[in-house]
C-alpha cells in the first residue's frame, strides 16, 4: 500500500474560504478516486493561507482487473442482429459466451496504475474546484478556457510513494518542490513524500496544520493576556479566522488607550474584532479592559513591539471614529432620532418604519392594559415608541450588528430608567436558537409585540413564507414568539385562521426538539378554538405521558376501533342520538363549571336512559364508566388539570375493552345496534373533549 501527497499552493486564500476548501478537496478525491475504482481510506486535508494539502494513506499501487460483459442477441437470432453486435463491441462470434441461449461480450480490462490515475484525477480536481469567487491570472486569462483559481495557483506537489505523479493544469507542472515562510524562509523545499512533509514545512516556519494553529493561538493568547493580569473573552470565530490568516501565528498584546473605554464595550469589541481581528480582554473585575490581542504571523527579532505598535495606531484611529459616533449620536434625544423614522420605508404596503412603531407601541400597551404581560403600560408604550430610533444613529449606521444595543445605551444615558432602557435593547431576542429569552415585563410586551405586528401585518398583505423562502423572517418572529409567551407563561390567543395554522407549524418545530410529537400537537390543535399556547401545551404534554403509557396506547386502539366502527355506518359526530335531559332526570355534566361547555357536552353526549332493552353486563359497564369519566375528564379541562383529564380517559380502557369482548354492536335488534353505536359515540365523543385521538399516530 501507498501514500499519496497533493499540495496546491497558492497567493493568499481567503480564510472564510478555507474550511469549504478542505471538504471539497477530499469529496473531489474521493469522488475521482472511485469512479477509476481506486479504494479509499484515511485522508487528511490541511489549508494554510497559502496551500491547500491532502494526505492520502493506504492506497493500492494499482486498481484491479475488471470485468466487463455486454448482453447480446440470443442464439439463432437474424444474423442482421449478430453483425449489429459484433460491430458494436468489436469482436468476432467465436469470441462470444453463450449462457442459457443468450451471447454476451465478455472483456477483461486490466488494472490500471495508480500513479496514472492519479495524473488523471489532479487536473480534473483543480478544474472542477468550486470556489465561491475565483479568477484567471497572466496572459493566459485572455481565453474563458484558462484555469481559474480563488488567487493564481503557484504550484503543486503530487507525490505518490515518494514519487512524482506526472501531471501538468494550467502550465503549472506537479513536482516536490514547495515554499515555507514567506518572509522566514528563502528558497524551495524539496519534499521526499507524506512523512516529511509537515516537518519540513515546520523547519521553514509553516504550521499546515489549521487545528495546531488554532490550538497554538488559543493557548499563546490566553497567556499573553495572562501575563498582563487579564483574562482573554474568548472568541472562537476569531481564533479560526486568525489561524486562516497566518502561517506561523504568534499572538502579541498590545493596550489603547484608556479614554476610549467610554464607549461602550461591545461597540470596541466589535470594532477590534471585526475591522482588525483582535481578541479583547478582561481585568479581574469582568470589565472591558484597555488591551487587545493581535495575531502577528512572524516572530519578529524585537519580540513584536513594533508589529504591536502599528497595530495599537490603527485601532485608536478606529476607536476615535467610534468615540466621535458615540458623542455625537447622545446630543440628540431618541425621540428626536424616532422622527427620522418617517423616512425610512419598512414596506411599501405597509408604510414606513415609524408607521410600524406607532403599531407597535399600541400593541404593547394593550397587551400591558389587557393583563396579558405585568407591567406598566406607559413605560411599555414609550419603550415601543423610541424601540427603533437608534436605527439612523452613526453608530448604528457603522454597525448594523448592534441595532438595539446602542438604543438601550443612548435610552439609558439620557435617564430614562432600566426598565424602558433594557426593553429597548432587548426587544429583538430571541433572535436565534440558544438567544436569551426576554423576562422582564416591559421588555417581554415591547419583544412581543414588535413580532406578532411582523407577523400579523405581513399575513394581512399576503406576503407568507412559501416552502423555504421567508424573505421577512417570519418563522423566527413565531419562534421568537412562542419562546417568549411559553417561558413567561403568557396567556392570550395568538390569532386564527392562517395565522394559527402558521404558529401551529412553528410550535411543531420549536417542540420536537424537546421531544413532543407532532401528532400530539395536531391532536390538541384539531379540536378547534386553541389558541393559547401555553394551555395548548399543557395539554399536548399530558397526553404524550399519557399515550406512553399501557392504559394509553390501549385506549387509543380502542378508540381506533371504535372510530372505524362509526365510521363504516356513517355515525357521525357528537349529536347522533343525543339529548338533553328531560326535568327531573339526573343531570352528569351539573359539574361542570362552565355552562356553555356543560351544554355543548349535553348535546354532544348521547344518554342512555331509557332502553328498551336490559343491556349486557359489558355493555352497562361502559355506560357506568362514561357517565363518570365524561364529566370528569370535562371539568378536569375546564379546569385546565390535564393530567386529571387523562386520568380519567384511563378509566374507559377496561371497559371499553371488555365491551368490545363481549358485545356485539351490530346485533340484529335495530334498538340493540342504534344503543350501543350511540354508546360508542359517547365514548369517541369523551376522547375527543381532551384531544381529537384520530389525529395521534400508532
Amino acid at each position: 500500500m501507498s501514500d499519496f501527497l497533493l499540495e496546491l499552493r497558492s497567493e493568499e486564500i481567503p480564510a472564510r474560504m478555507q474550511a469549504a476548501a478542505r471538504a471539497d478537496l477530499e469529496k473531489l478525491f474521493r469522488k475521482e478516486m472511485e469512479a477509476a475504482g481506486v479504494a479509499v481510506g484515511e485522508v487528511t486535508v490541511w489549508s494554510t493561507p497559502r496551500r491547500l494539502a491532502l494526505i492520502a494513506r493506504g492506497l493500492p499501487a494499482a486498481t484491479a482487473a475488471v470485468s466487463e460483459e455486454v448482453k447480446g442477441p440470443r442464439v439463432g437470432a437474424p444474423p442482421q442482429a449478430l453483425e449489429g453486435f459484433l460491430r458494436k463491441t468489436g469482436l468476432t462470434e467465436d469470441q462470444l459466451t453463450e449462457r442459457d441461449g443468450v451471447l454476451f461480450a465478455v472483456t477483461e480490462k486490466p488494472g490500471r496504475a495508480t500513479a496514472d490515475v492519479l495524473a488523471e484525477a489532479i487536473p480534473a480536481i483543480i478544474r472542477a474546484f468550486p470556489w465561491p469567487k475565483s479568477q484567471r491570472w497572466g496572459a493566459a486569462s485572455i481565453s474563458t478556457e484558462s484555469l481559474r483559481w480563488v488567487r493564481p495557483l503557484s504550484a503543486i506537489v503530487a507525490l505518490f510513494d515518494g514519487q512524482v505523479v506526472e501531471c501538468e493544469v494550467g502550465g503549472i507542472k506537479a513536482g516536490r518542490l514547495t515554499k515555507g515562510h514567506r518572509f522566514h524562509s528563502s528558497g524551495e523545499i524539496s519534499i521526499d513524500g507524506v512523512d516529511d512533509y509537515a516537518a519540513k514545512l515546520r523547519a521553514a516556519h509553516v504550521i499546515v496544520d489549521h487545528v495546531e494553529r488554532q490550538d497554538a493561538i488559543r493557548t499563546k493568547a490566553s497567556e499573553a493576556a495572562a501575563v498582563a493580569g487579564l483574562k482573554l473573552v474568548e472568541d472562537e470565530g476569531l481564533v479560526i479566522e486568525n489561524a486562516g490568516l497566518t502561517e506561523w501565528p504568534v499572538p502579541l498584546l498590545g493596550r489603547f488607550d484608556e479614554q476610549f473605554l467610554e464607549v461602550p464595550p461591545e461597540v470596541i469589541q466589535l470594532t477590534a474584532r471585526t475591522n482588525q481581528k483582535y481578541f479583547v480582554c478582561e481585568d479581574a473585575a469582568g470589565k472591558l479592559a484597555n488591551a487587545f490581542v493581535c495575531t502577528a504571523n512572524i516572530a519578529a527579532a524585537d519580540g513584536g513591539a513594533a508589529i504591536v505598535a502599528g497595530n495599537r495606531k490603527v485601532l485608536a484611529a478606529r476607536l476615535s471614529d467610534a468615540r466621535f459616533f458615540w458623542q455625537q449620536d447622545r446630543k440628540t434625544a431618541l425621540s428626536d432620532q424616532a422622527k427620522k423614522l418617517e423616512r425610512i420605508t419598512f414596506h411599501e404596503k405597509l408604510g414606513t418604519v415609524a408607521d410600524k412603531v406607532e403599531r407597535v407601541a399600541k400593541l404593547a400597551r394593550w397587551l400591558c392594559e389587557q393583563g396579558v404581560v405585568q407591567a406598566d403600560p406607559a413605560e411599555a408604550e414609550l419603550a415601543a415608541r423610541l424601540c427603533k430610533a437608534d436605527l439612523v444613529t452613526e453608530m448604528v449606521g457603522e454597525f448594523p450588528e448592534l441595532q438595539g444595543l446602542m438604543g438601550g445605551y443612548y435610552a439609558r444615558a439620557e435617564g430614562l430608567g432600566d426598565a424602558v432602557s433594557d426593553a429597548i435593547r432587548d426587544h429583538y431576542k430571541p433572535v436565534g436558537q440558544g438567544d436569551d429569552v426576554p423576562t422582564a415585563p416591559v421588555t417581554v410586551a415591547v419583544a412581543l409585540a414588535d413580532k406578532l405586528d411582523t407577523i400579523r401585518s405581513f399575513f394581512a398583505i399576503d406576503e407568507k413564507p412559501t416552502g423555504s423562502k421567508d424573505p421577512f423572517a417570519l418563522r423566527r418572529a413565531a419562534l421568537g414568539i412562542i419562546q417568549i409567551v411559553t417561558t413567561n407563561g403568557l396567556r392570550f390567543g395568538v390569532g386564527d385562521g392562517e395565522v394559527l395554522s402558521f404558529f401551529a407549524d412553528r410550535l411543531k418545530v420549536q417542540q420536537r426538539e424537546a421531544g413532543v410529537r407532532h401528532d400530539l400537537i395536531d391532536a390538541v390543535f384539531a379540536l378547534g378554538g386553541e389558541d393559547d399556547l401555553v394551555r395548548l401545551l399543557a395539554r399536548v404534554h399530558a397526553l404524550q405521558a399519557f399515550v406512553g403509557t399501557e392504559d394509553g396506547a390501549n385506549l387509543l386502539a380502542g378508540y381506533k376501533r371504535a372510530a372505524n366502527i362509526l365510521k363504516k355506518e356513517n355515525w357521525g359526530e357528537a349529536g347522533n342520538g343525543a339529548r338533553v335531559p328531560r326535568d327531573g332526570e339526573e343531570d352528569p355534566f351539573a359539574m361542570v363549571d362552565d355552562p356553555d361547555i356543560a351544554h355543548a357536552m349535553r348535546e354532544r353526549i348521547a344518554v342512555q336512559k331509557d332502553l328498551s332493552y336490559t343491556p349486557e353486563p359489558a355493555e352497562k359497564a361502559l355506560i357506568d364508566a362514561l357517565d363518570q369519566a365524561g364529566p370528569a375528564a370535562a371539568q378536569a379541562v375546564v379546569a385546565e388539570d390535564f393530567a386529571a383529564a387523562m386520568a380519567a380517559l384511563a378509566t374507559l380502557r377496561a371497559p371499553i375493552d371488555a365491551f368490545f369482548d363481549q358485545v356485539t354492536v351490530n346485533d340484529a335488534d335495530t334498538a340493540k345496534r342504534t344503543n350501543r353505536l350511540s354508546l360508542l359515540a359517547r365514548f369517541r365523543d369523551a376522547v375527543h373533549g381532551v384531544a381529537d385521538f384520530s389525529r395521534i399516530e400508532g
